[in-house]
């Protein structure tokens, strides 16, 4: 029987600061950064002193069946695989991939919004 590790404290401690972000993005490229600088946060958490996460090392993919991308970089870590498939990790970061997808829609369905910010 394999231990079955959680990072559910680590989602609460990031989770309040990323909803503030999410709202206050006026882009959808803020999205997409917003939602990388979170996911380096939960990284470096998860992964303590081994690993010093990138941003380009999680992405945000909209409208694909995985809602984020992992670089090999994490994917080649020692515990990456031990953390990936005995944790609640992929469960987490398909969270914050959803609420970003939806964020990033919602700026995309209103572009008019987004320009009027950005001319002032």
């Amino acid at each position: 029987m394999t231990t079955q590790l959680s990072y559910t404290k680590v989602e609460k401690k990031i989770l309040p600061k990323f909803r503030k972000e999410m709202n206050l993005a006026e882009s959808t490229e803020d999205v997409k950064k917003f939602f990388s600088y979170a996911m380096q946060d939960l990284l470096s958490q998860v992964f303590t002193e081994k690993y010093k996460p990138s941003f380009d090392d999680v992405r945000l993919q909209i409208d694909q069946s995985q809602p984020f991308f992992l670089n090999d970089t994490v994917r080649q870590l020692e515990d990456y695989a031990l953390i990936w498939n005995n944790s609640d990790l992929s469960v987490i970061m398909s969270r914050f991939a959803k609420i970003a997808a939806h964020r990033y829609n919602h700026l995309e369905k209103k572009p008019e919004k987004t320009e009027s910010k950005i001319r002032m």
